[in-house]
């Protein structure tokens, strides 16, 4: 097998050590051979071409960059009682390492709740959530290019699937994290602007049957929102999991069919 190539800090340094001095020698070789007249200007160049660039010299003398500790993975859903999906996902998540090192959420459709999860697995809180008014798991296409007024109700649905989600701000200026952009469906605190809609006595009713309202946003409290969520996925990119309520959960997550944990 050939050997990689040492390309180290300590190797860079050696070689242009061994280069300098090899050009000192050739100077030295310089004084005795050219004429007087020629003598101080060869000598300058080779000086000059024996110098390391500055560049390798400040990369030989910084150590390399140590890499992220390793993230100790372990389910924990703390005190909550999910879904069988949403458990099965959620330790299919874990095990597969499918987040990375971001924060994770799961929202369940069916029950009309949240579950934030730092990195390792380990649960931040949950909530009720308010969610797209339709039944469905797919955007109506064009839907991110309607104004309000123009979206039918049939059309209001809040999309499954694997989403990665990023903070931002919304045309009003409010945070928001953004879900599917394109689809300008986004997590943010629930907003009192239709009185009629009754969205944060909706959120404090203890059925989930009434949590159907939005136009495909997930609303989450005001407090669980300044609290629990932004603290945590306000400053970073994050993986959203929104569970599928009208097809099977193996065709939105197909790697869950090989998965032999939290089945």
């Amino acid at each position: 097998m050939r050997r990689p190539l040492d390309i180290s800090p300590a190797s860079v340094a050696e070689f242009w050590q061994g280069l300098r001095l090899g050009l000192l020698v050739g100077i030295a070789a310089l004084v005795l051979v050219l004429p007087p007249g020629e003598r101080n200007e060869q000598i300058a160049q080779a000086a000059q071409a024996a110098r390391p660039p500055a560049a390798t010299i400040a990369a030989a003398a910084l150590p390399a960059a140590p890499s992220p500790p390793p993230i100790e993975r372990a389910l924990d859903f703390g005190h909550e009682r999910p879904s069988a999906e949403a458990r099965r996902l959620a330790a299919w998540v874990v095990n597969a390492a499918d987040n990375g090192r971001q924060p994770f959420a799961i929202i369940d459709k069916t029950g009309a709740r949240v579950y934030l999860f730092r990195p390792s697995g380990r649960l931040i809180g949950a909530a009720p959530v308010l969610l797209g008014f339709a039944r469905g798991d797919d955007n109506a296409p064009g839907i991110g290019q309607k104004t309000l007024a123009q979206i039918r109700p049939g059309e209001r649905t809040t999309p499954a699937g694997r989403h990665v989600a990023k903070p931002g701000r919304n045309a009003l200026g409010h945070d928001v994290l953004w879900v599917d952009y394109d689809a300008a469906v986004s997590m943010h605190r629930v907003r009192s602007t239709d009185p009629r809609e009754r969205r944060v006595a909706r959120l404090a009713s203890p059925s989930a049957r009434d949590n159907r309202i939005s136009y495909g946003c997930i609303n989450l409290p005001s407090a669980f929102f300044d609290q629990h969520f932004w603290p945590h996925f306000g400053n970073t990119q994050s993986i959203v999991y929104i569970l599928p309520e009208s097809k099977p959960l193996l065709t939105v997550f197909p790697s869950l069919a090989t998965s032999t944990h939290g089945a």
